[in-house]
């Protein structure tokens, strides 16, 4: 009985617990190391430096973490992105109790924990196919992301509430001691390993020519690529929409913080409910590909377009939480299908490739979202333009009127990239086309 808690789905539970737990108060520690930098600075130039020194070390990361993912036993590769973490909070607790901690510390941790993060989801998501069977995979690939979801929600609360009662150093001893808690559940539970002479095979090609293995795999498959591209196109819009989302609802609300508050709140809570279902249902078994694009085309007809055309806090909220609650379905169930037609000692490249194609188009979305919206969309939809007189009827007119006609246009275009992706049949029906891997 004790074995069998340890392994297939139980087994996976206790490692994703052990994150949970660890995640939740990752979130804590960067939402009060954020006041504090706002404290000590007043600049938001400061704060966004500190995301961005995490942010880019990472994607950038991505292609050499999924080679390497590849090379070494899977279970080692969790536990030392884990304890890197750990090291770099134990570094700024450090500097804090001597009173030392600077502005540039946090962009240095922030730099080495990004670096040796981008291990971590490519080795768990290589590990789901090790760990569990087919039918658990979609459950699997939609409990991933709601770790983050269930952080984003309850983590500004906790760290508000321990912030205001005991201080910065608190959290920071709470994270250490999650950190160490996730490790321990990596080592209580067996991951199994790749055969040691597939590995032997890996390690004898060159580590930056299998950089590029995972990209150049994907470009030689239509349906893969096909995944990849509307991936990335469904994300860069996303992310463009709701990049814009906060600064919209100020403008039309009169700068009420509850109001923005009660919306972007909307966008994790639908994330949570959305996996919750996903992870106690398990997903689709057969036609994965089709809950992929209807949840796509559902999320951004009746999620974002209605975050774009809403006039009202409630409508607002209603948009921020159906755009969210259909992804987990189509995360956990394109998952699904990649480490059902992917072979295992690939895992670790195709599945970085995957992540770095696509947070391309995320990193393009937010500069461009902010141009737009202060360069073009604002300025033409005030006053008697043409823009303001063709599209007030829908979005309105004021301050935020073009914001909101914004969102609505990359709703439309998400609407479109989904339609369109359903006459494609190499992606249609890659299901048949492509052959599972226990087959190949």
């Amino acid at each position: 009985m004790l074995e069998r808690c340890r392994t297939g789905m139980p087994g996976f539970t206790v490692v994703w617990i052990g994150q949970l737990v660890s995640v939740l108060a990752s979130h804590m520690t960067q939402f009060a190391l954020t006041i504090w930098a706002w404290q000590v600075t007043g600049e938001a130039t400061a704060l966004a430096l500190v995301a961005l020194a995490g942010y880019f070390p990472r994607i950038l990361l991505t292609p050499l973490a999924g080679a390497l993912v590849d090379r070494w036993k899977r279970k080692r590769v969790l536990i030392l992105s884990d304890l890197a973490a750990g090291v770099g909070t134990i570094a700024v607790l450090s500097l804090h109790l001597v009173g030392s901690l600077e502005i540039w510390h946090l962009y240095a941790v922030a730099a080495f924990s990004g670096a040796f993060g981008s291990l971590q989801v490519p080795a768990f998501a290589a590990s789901i196919p090790l760990m569990l069977p087919k039918r658990h995979f979609a459950r699997a690939n939609t409990m991933l992301p709601l770790v983050n979801s269930v952080a984003t929600v309850f983590s500004p609360m906790a760290a508000g509430t321990l912030l205001a009662l005991t201080g910065i150093g608190t959290i920071l001893v709470i994270d250490v001691a999650t950190f160490c808690f996730a490790v321990l559940m990596l080592f209580a539970i067996p991951i199994p390993q790749l055969p040691e002479e597939r590995i032997a095979k890996t390690n004898e090609r060159p580590l930056l020519q299998e950089c590029a293995f995972g990209i150049k795999y994907i470009l030689c498959r239509p349906g893969l690529r096909s995944m990849v591209l509307l991936a990335s196109t469904r994300n860069m819009l996303l992310r463009a929409a709701v990049g814009v989302v906060p600064a919209m609802v100020l403008a039309r609300t009169g700068n009420s913080e509850i109001a923005l508050a009660t919306v972007m709140m909307q966008f994790g809570i639908g994330a949570i409910v959305g996996g919750a279902f996903v992870s106690f249902w398990g997903g689709p078994t057969r036609h994965k590909m089709r809950a992929v694009l209807v949840s796509g085309l559902v999320s951004s007809l009746c999620g974002t377009l209605v975050l774009g055309v809403g006039r009202s806090v409630l409508t607002w909220a209603a948009g921020a939480f159906l755009t969210t609650v259909m992804l987990p379905l189509s995360n956990g169930a394109g998952g699904a299908i990649w480490q059902t037609k992917i072979p295992p000692h690939m895992q670790g490249r195709l599945v970085a490739a995957r992540i770095f194609a696509v947070s391309i188009g995320g990193a393009i979305a937010y500069p461009l979202a902010g141009t737009l919206a202060d360069h073009v969309f604002e300025p033409l939809m005030q006053g008697q333009t043409t823009l303001a007189r063709t599209f007030s009827h829908l979005v309105g007119t004021g301050p935020g009127a073009g914001m909101s006609l914004m969102i609505a246009l990359f709703a439309s275009l998400g609407v479109l990239a989904s339609g369109v992706a359903f006459f494609h049949r190499p992606l249609r029906e890659i299901e048949t086309i492509l052959p599972d891997r226990d087959d190949i």
